[in-house]
């Protein structure tokens, strides 16, 4: 009489426990379920994922130009043109650098990072013009001619050395005997000191083509910038412009362009 009652009991509970997992079941399969994909007509607005926004070109941010550092000194444009250009380039190869305005008759003196070191005013060749005449450095200064007597125009590597007289000089273009030198006395009639003096550019065209400086700008600023190390010698032409004797560009208006485009320069090239 027990036993059977017993298994009578068991077998309700079993029935009990396949009643209520069937209850159970299809509710845990519905909260375990994966959500409706986008594609499925059931899925809601908020089931579906915002698409990404198409990216659309972005500009460069155009690159910072480097500029020479005058200091104080107030530069022709043309000088600040072209030194700005060769800082920003990197034409003076990492070497000193000074540039030569004819015009101005203003000598400049920069390191090899463009930061000036000292500026004076210079007597250049008494003719006007940009080029040597061919075989000039091999004759005598007699039978140099006055219209002959440039100072050229262009780029020079430069160093220093001795003259036939044994005087340390900076030499410009070796070929054509074009250096830089301390001011030399000259003819009396010349007054080379006075001129250097003047504020007038005007009365410094008297030399051969030779470029003469105060001696104390020559012994302080040019001779130690140019000891142990080549330079870079840059006079600017006063028949042509700088962008036909160095291939230069204006840096500020090529900065100007780049900002406006939104676009930055490739590097290495150059704008013209």
């Amino acid at each position: 009489m027990n036993r059977p009652v017993a298994v009578l009991l068991a077998r309700g509970v079993f029935l009990g426990a396949v009643a209520v997992n069937a209850l159970v079941l299809p509710v845990a399969a519905a909260q375990n379920a994966p959500p409706l994909s986008a594609s499925d007509p059931a899925a809601g607005s908020r089931d579906i994922p915002a698409a990404a926004a198409p990216a659309g070109p972005q500009a460069a941010p155009a690159q910072p130009v480097r500029l020479a550092n005058f200091g104080l000194e107030v530069p022709s444009p043309e000088s600040r043109k072209l030194a700005d250009w060769i800082v920003d380039s990197a034409n003076n190869g990492n070497l000193p650098f000074m540039i030569i305005d004819k015009v101005q008759a203003r000598v400049f003196m920069f390191d090899a990072q463009g930061q000036l070191r000292g500026a004076d005013a210079a007597l250049l060749g008494l003719a006007i013009g940009d080029h040597s005449v061919p075989g000039i450095g091999e004759r005598k200064l007699s039978s140099i001619l006055p219209a002959e007597r440039t100072t050229p125009a262009g780029r020079f590597v430069a160093s220093l050395d001795r003259d036939i007289h044994g005087h340390e000089v900076l030499w410009v273009d070796y070929d054509t005997a074009l250096s830089l030198h301390r001011v030399v006395k000259g003819q009396p009639k010349e007054r080379r000191a006075e001129r250097l003096a003047s504020s007038s550019p005007l009365d410094n065209r008297i030399s051969f083509g030779c470029i003469n400086v105060p001696v104390k700008f020559y012994e302080t600023v040019v001779s130690p910038s140019f000891t142990g190390t080549n330079g870079i010698v840059y006079i600017l032409p006063e028949t042509r412009s700088a962008r036909e004797v160095f291939g230069s560009y204006d840096v500020q208006d090529a900065s100007r362009n780049q900002a406006s485009a939104g676009v930055a320069p490739v590097a290495g090239s150059s704008v013209r």
